[in-house]
C-alpha cells in the first residue's frame, strides 16, 4: 500500500464541485483539490444510456484519512451514488509529500 492517494468524484456543476472541494480541504481531509471541467462523460445510468457535462474533482490525501474523505464525500455529495474512486501516488517530490503529509493531519488548530 501507498502512503498517498488521489481521490476523484464527479458533480453535474462548477458550483457544487467548488463546495465539495472546499469542504474537504477545510477538513483537511484533503490538501488540495483541483476542479477540472467541464468533462464529458458517457454513461449507463438506471438502465439507460446517456452523457452530460460533469466538473470533475481530483483531491490529494494521505491512504489512511481515504476512509474519512470517502465518508465525507459521500455525505456531502449532490448525488445518491457518486463515483468515488482513489488512485495510489506511487511516486512525487518528496517537498510535495511532506506537504501533503503535514496539512491532512487530523486536529490542527
Amino acid at each position: 500500500m501507498t502512503d498517498f492517494v488521489q481521490v476523484s468524484t464527479a458533480t453535474e456543476t462548477r458550483e457544487a464541485a467548488v463546495v465539495l472541494a472546499q469542504s474537504a480541504v477545510r477538513a483537511r481531509l484533503a490538501a488540495g483539490a483541483q476542479i477540472v471541467g467541464p468533462v464529458v462523460s458517457v454513461f449507463w445510468h438506471q438502465g439507460e444510456f446517456g452523457s452530460g457535462e460533469e466538473w470533475q474533482l481530483l483531491l490529494k490525501t494521505r491512504a489512511d484519512r481515504y476512509p474519512d474523505l470517502q465518508a465525507h464525500l459521500l455525505a456531502h455529495h449532490p448525488w445518491s451514488n457518486p463515483e468515488i474512486i482513489a488512485l495510489p501516488i506511487l511516486e512525487g517530490s518528496k517537498s510535495y509529500l511532506d506537504w501533503v503529509r503535514q496539512t491532512t493531519e487530523p486536529d490542527q488548530s
